[in-house]
């Protein structure tokens, strides 16, 4: 890595930790509490051929990072070479952990709260730190903020997204996924994501794994399977997980609940991951 590459990473980071230093980060219960911990940041290239093999995978429909970014500067030439894509975890509170681990059948309140005022904290992070970039000469777009952001049905894996915030996660090496799907990083599962893509020349986050499941105790071992246990409902499986039956569950009863019981909005759940060995670390 050059000073130059090492100096870009360091401001980057910053610029992400003072906004998450920021009064922004609450879970608005009226004591100040942050919605979320630490965040941790890492970096993929932006011709990772990975990008290409997920498009393959999931649709047409999915967006490599040149995609992205040609969306959202269309006179641009761009090479993918040109481009990184930083990617961040922000980790849920021990506080709101230890609330939903005593959850069964719906979130708890700071989960919810999490998920609703946590996630618009976290989109308002992915536009600040585009903008940043953008103001400093390197021209940047969050692409799960982009208009065009939406949900298709893939032919292979049902529902998804035409940007997903855990895949990218993979691809820059902060993680590996679970039975639940859910992707199971240094910090646990019990994170959220964001992603910004720039031009900017960034060397990527070595992956220290091979497989996208090597992190996994019932892939690697074939032990474990805890958020089977912890699943209300029984999406979580030996088989993997049923998104179609997750989805109604979230629609049809917990965000009724939450949005009745707590005054929140967004589709929380998440009780598959905590209370589990990958709540708050990778396994290996």
């Amino acid at each position: 890595m050059t000073s130059s590459q090492r100096n870009g990473k360091s401001w980057i980071e910053k610029i992400i930790r003072d906004f998450c230093a920021s009064p922004a980060n609450s879970l608005e219960n009226g004591t100040g509490e942050p919605a979320w911990g630490t965040p941790q940041v890492a970096y993929a290239s932006g011709d990772d051929p990975l990008f290409v093999q997920m498009k393959s995978d999931i649709g047409s429909f999915y967006w490599t990072p040149q995609e992205a970014f040609r969306l959202a500067y269309p006179d641009a030439e761009i090479d993918p070479s040109e481009l990184a894509v930083i990617c961040y975890i922000l980790p849920q509170t021990e506080k709101t952990c230890l609330d939903q681990r005593a959850a069964t059948e719906v979130p708890a309140e700071r989960w919810a709260r999490s998920r609703y005022y946590g996630e618009e904290f976290n989109c308002a992070l992915r536009l600040h730190l585009g903008d940043q970039l953008t103001r400093a000469g390197y021209p940047a777009v969050a692409p799960e903020r982009l208009p065009d952001f939406d949900y298709r049905q893939s032919e292979r894996f049902g529902l998804a997204s035409n940007w997903s915030e855990r895949h990218t996660a993979w691809i820059a090496g902060l993680g590996t996924f679970g039975l639940s799907d859910g992707l199971i990083t240094r910090v646990g599962k019990a994170v959220r994501f964001g992603s910004v893509v720039v031009k900017l020349k960034l060397e990527a986050t070595p992956r220290t794994y091979v497989g996208h499941q090597d992190w996994c105790l019932w892939y690697a071992k074939g032990t474990c399977g805890v958020c089977v246990q912890r699943c209300p409902i029984d999406a979580i499986t030996a088989e993997g997980h049923d998104k179609s039956k997750c989805f109604d569950y979230i629609r049809n009863v917990t965000t009724p609940y939450v949005r009745d019981n707590y005054g929140t909005g967004a589709t929380p759940c998440g009780l598959c991951q905590v209370k589990i060995p990958c709540e708050a670390r990778a396994p290996f």
